[in-house]
């Protein structure tokens, strides 16, 4: 498939005046750089920056890289500054960049479909205890994240991951970051279609490849054959579903368009069925699109979810089969609601072969190097070897012989790694927060982790699906618009005047079971103080109004404003 941009269209239609033409989409002809991060691009690709880590900036130290390596390229790499300490979200706006970057980074380590093996996860866990100060937190895209990373460690860092088949390549930037996949394939009783030949295949021909490296903007991911829908299909740019064709057997239904972020939309699906061996065909047909016929012109329109509402599923489909496919798609069916309302793999359950796999809740999928080195351990104690990370901040030892399971599950609890957690420990997830993101304005881990506390306390005999998504900022990493309960971090007024820490409510989101945005109430936001009444108030009001069976998503549709204030 061709790389180059395409030649200029002959007749370009005059757009409105004051809007500019083509948006600077490559197919039509605009290859002139139109901000500065197209132009940084455009000077160098942002994987050349590897060599100028290993042979300069890691021999002279922080303060001889190049600022537009500093703040652009190096995400190419998985590297990004952190916050430095001291720096109050009031200021997350005002400051600029440099005076935000710490001399340290955050490094993720992406995890393609979740899988990993206990030599692995020993390799993450001893990088975590030797130059990440412990650090290490599982991320909603099956990642793990370091910070207080040193550019002088990067060589040892790359030697040590690589050499047990981990990449850090692509884990950021304008680039297709890591693939997800379900947590159980090949694995699952209930399994329509194993994606992980199509994952491999997609990571061999795409990432690192320069073809793909410049887009414009992130290019998300997702290939999952589970019926639970696991892998949050609809918000990510590109995902594969699994189905079952009338007439085909199972394959996969294509869907493009969806993200968050401060203008969340839902994927659409291109009626679409396309078989496992013709996935990495149509996945580098949508992402050709994406880097030929997306908006570079504004970064807040440089996400593929614009372009697919511009054109529509129709006109999409249509330019993929005539443009890059070359062929029709065989159209198929759409996938079925999944029935369970957890999708997180959490507990005991059977693999098709006979064993079992067991996954289990850290806290807001913060853990550090010594927990994941014991995890390997028990691991390999009771399993074949195999873990797998999920997209819900969580983690599954895999294999497990039914007499090793009791043992297993008592090894985890006892490095507080909740196998059967109360639905607060198993449904709250949290982004990076203030600690060390430059976005971010309010705490978020800490928080989380002390509102599951307050709420096992207060309401011990809860037990409803339910989920709680806390965000340092707008840019929704921990999903907050398809949460029961979403929190986006802000200052706010609390009852003496004074701005503080606080979060605008979103309630009753979902993905999965009638997919939708959370309803925001006019003017409802609370102080960080205040979240735990807060929260328990709405649930005990969800527990005394329900009707029989309803999902809090649904209950919150349909309550009163003083039923969610």
């Amino acid at each position: 498939m061709a790389a180059t941009p395409k030649e200029p269209v002959s007749a370009t239609p005059r757009r409105k005046a004051g809007r500019h033409r083509g948006e600077g989409q490559w197919a039509r002809g605009h290859l002139t750089p139109l901000n500065a991060n197209e132009q940084t691009k455009k000077d160098d690709d942002g994987l050349n920056v590897r060599t100028r880590i290993e042979t300069i900036y890691a021999k002279r130290g922080f303060d001889s890289i190049d600022g537009a390596d500093l703040r652009g390229r190096m995400r190419w790499w998985g590297l990004y500054t952190q916050r430095k300490p001291g720096i109050d979200g009031g200021k997350t706006a005002i400051l600029e960049p440099e005076e935000l970057d710490d001399k340290y980074f955050m490094l993720r380590v992406r995890i393609d479909g979740g899988r990993l093996t206990t030599e692995q996860l020993r390799v993450i866990g001893g990088i975590s205890e030797e130059f990440a100060r412990g650090t290490a937190d599982l991320t909603d895209r099956q990642n793990v994240q370091y910070h207080w990373i040193r550019i002088e460690d990067m060589p040892e860092i790359w030697r040590r991951l690589e050499g047990v088949g981990l990449s850090t390549t692509e884990a950021c930037g304008d680039t297709p970051r890591v693939i997800l996949g379900s947590p159980v394939a090949g694995i699952a009783e209930d399994e329509i279609i194993d994606g992980t030949p199509a994952i491999d295949e997609i990571y061999r021909r795409i990432v690192g490849n320069k073809d793909f490296s410049n887009l414009p903007r992130k290019f998300k991911s997702a290939i999952s054959g589970s019926p639970l829908l696991d892998v949050a299909h609809e918000i990510n740019d590109i995902a594969f579903v699994g189905v079952e064709h009338p007439e085909h057997g199972p394959g996969f239904d294509l869907w493009v368009g969806g993200g968050l972020s401060t203008n969340p939309k839902l994927g659409v699906r291109l009626g679409a069925w396309v078989p496992l061996d013709e996935v990495p065909d149509a996945y580098e047909g949508v992402i050709s699109i994406f880097r030929d016929y997306g908006y570079r012109r504004l970064r807040n329109r440089a996400r593929l979810k614009f372009l697919v509402a511009d054109w529509g599923a129709e006109k999409f489909r249509q330019v993929l089969e005539d443009e890059y496919l070359k062929r029709k798609l065989v159209d198929g069916p759409a996938p079925e609601q999944p029935i369970a309302q957890w999708r997180d793999h959490v507990g005991v359950h059977r693999q098709k072969d006979g064993r079992f796999y067991v996954g289990f809740a850290p806290r807001v999928g913060r853990v550090d190097g010594t927990t994941l080195t014991k995890i390997a351990s028990l691991a390999e104690e009771h399993g074949s070897g195999r873990l797998r990370t999920t997209a819900e901040q969580k983690m599954i030892v895999l294999d497990v012989t039914e007499d090793q399971v009791d043992s297993l599950v008592s090894g985890l609890e006892a490095l507080d790694l909740r196998v059967t957690p109360s639905p607060f420990r198993r449904g709250t997830m949290a982004c990076t927060g203030i600690e060390f993101c430059k976005l971010a304005i309010v705490e978020t881990k800490a928080r989380g982790a002390s509102l599951i506390d307050e709420l096992e306390r207060r309401l011990p005999e809860f037990e409803e699906p339910l989920t709680i998504n806390i965000n340092g900022c707008p840019n929704a990493c921990a999903r907050i618009q398809v949460a029961d309960i979403g929190l986006k971090g802000q200052l706010v007024l609390d009852e003496d005047g004074n701005q503080v820490e606080g979060y605008q409510v979103h309630l009753g989101g979902a993905l999965g079971l009638e997919a939708g945005f959370g309803r925001k109430v006019r003017g409802l936001k609370v102080t960080s103080e205040e979240l735990p009444d807060y929260v328990e108030r709405v649930l005990r009001r969800y527990q005394a109004e329900r009707e029989d069976g309803e999902r809090f998503a649904v209950w919150a549709a349909r309550a009163g404003e003083d039923a969610l204030s």
